[in-house]
């Protein structure tokens, strides 16, 4: 069974940059989409960036954001930059392990002061 670890959030000012990790552990998730969620308070969950053969982002975050992997290391990155004050959310990572199962990280909390 995968499990995932997010770190790396925390508080910043708009403009600045994070960068989340998402450490898996119990099988290599090199095979798997991988893929960034965020929710903020009152707002629906949004997918913000996903991995596979390639990269794809949501509008309100690309050119900001960069989706990368390590599979020596088995982790999965967000880089964040250009921080807006409504990019302020819980991050979460997810393991997209079939089309019907995803494995979710226990969230990290993004918060970027105006």
């Amino acid at each position: 069974q995968v499990q995932l670890v997010e770190s790396g959030g925390g508080l910043v000012q708009a403009g600045g940059s994070l960068r989340l990790s998402c450490a898996a552990s119990g099988r290599s998730v090199s095979n798997y989409v991988m893929a960034w969620f965020r929710q903020a308070p009152g707002k629906e969950r949004e997918r913000v960036a996903t991995i596979n053969w390639g990269t794809a982002y949501a509008d309100s975050v690309k050119g900001r954001f960069t989706i990368s992997r390590d599979n020596t290391k088995n982790t999965v990155y967000l880089q964040m930059n250009s921080l807006k004050p409504e990019d302020t959310a819980v991050y979460y990572c997810v393991a997209e392990i079939s089309q019907r199962q995803r494995v979710w990280g226990q969230g990290t909390q993004v918060t970027v002061s105006s």
